[in-house]
């Protein structure tokens, strides 16, 4: 398993498509900073293809006041999580 983490909002940039196309049926992907907007109802549309494997980092979201707006499928942990994903993750790819 591949952890991807994003940092770019799918308002602003494509990039994350690329992220989608690069990952695998078992890769994860962590929305941080900006890209923590991607978990919003009205913008998770974007990453429907990883529903269930889609993360968002929580101080992210407390820091651009996005606590609680979040989508009910999208995973949220915090910087301890994080930490989780990383272990378990065979690799990470950041996506900038």
């Amino acid at each position: 398993m591949i952890l991807h983490i994003l940092n770019r909002s799918p308002s602003a940039s494509r990039i994350f498509q690329q992220a989608l196309d690069a990952m695998g049926p078992d890769d994860r992907l962590l929305l941080i900073e900006d890209a923590v907007q991607g978990a919003l109802p009205q913008l998770v549309r974007y990453f429907e293809p990883v529903i269930g494997r889609l993360f968002a980092l929580r101080e992210d979201l407390v820091s651009r006041g996005l606590e609680g707006r979040c989508d009910d499928r999208v995973l949220v942990v915090d910087v301890d999580g994080f930490v989780t994903l990383t272990e378990e993750a065979d690799k990470t790819v950041s996506w900038f």
